[in-house]
């Protein structure tokens, strides 16, 4: 099954150019045709194979409150101040996300810039805590979750770090670039070809089940069930 299509990247590209809400209103029956709807159809798609590979992560279709991200920008703490993303995204998230920080899985839709990404995304201070004494007492099992050439030749784990290693942890660990991380994740860019194209799903599919053991791994940390 195919859901985007050039007219999904057109409408996003307009968007950049006219990014106001006079524009938005005008097309807004391109966006809900072109990029929303779809969007909901392919997160609809995403339940039964996610659910699979770990079931306690959630693909929700819900208009409102579920999977997919408002394409509204909130501009309050921003110098940006146009009203409207240029882009699209959806996160496949922890069923006990809500009352806890967990990591997720999470899809980005925009022209020349598409990618499926895992893992923790600036983390509060406490849950990357938890994580960094994680894989100082269990370096075995976060070796073989992100450093097999299969998984570093797939993902890219770059991420903003601190210069020096974080306090009570030691600076000749194995891992210490790893524990210097901001951010916990890895990702991957999708070709508009395949967005537009008819392996979307298998290709976001593969890719979840690529990134779980990093994701076992991210929520072992937390205690969370994967």
């Amino acid at each position: 099954m195919k859901y985007f299509s050039d007219k999904t990247f057109k409408f996003l590209n307009n968007l950049q150019k006219n990014n106001h809400r006079e524009w938005f209103t005008e097309h807004k029956s391109e966006y809900e045709t072109h990029v929303r709807q779809p969007f909901l159809a392919l997160i609809g798609d995403c339940q039964a194979p996610l659910a699979k590979i770990s079931p306690h992560y959630v693909a929700d279709p819900r208009t409102v409150g579920g999977s997919l991200f408002r394409i509204n920008r909130d501009a309050r703490f921003s110098k940006d101040k146009s009203p409207y993303k240029h882009f699209s995204g959806a996160r496949f998230y922890h069923q006990r996300g809500r009352d806890s920080e967990a990591p997720k899985f999470y899809f980005h839709l925009q022209p020349k810039q598409c990618f499926i990404a895992a893992g923790l995304w600036h983390p509060e201070p406490e849950t990357l805590r938890k994580v960094r004494q994680f894989i100082l007492d269990n370096p075995s099992s976060w070796k073989k979750a992100v450093y097999s050439k299969k998984f570093r030749d797939g993902y890219s784990r770059e991420a903003e770090a601190s210069v020096r290693v974080p306090r009570g942890f030691p600076a000749e660990h194995e891992f210490v670039e790893d524990l210097k991380l901001k951010s916990l994740i890895a990702a991957a860019p999708i070709s508009d070809e395949i967005v537009c194209g008819d392996q979307l799903l298998k290709t976001i599919v593969t890719s979840c089940q690529e990134l779980s053991p990093m994701m076992d791994y991210l929520c072992a940390a937390l205690d969370l069930e994967f």
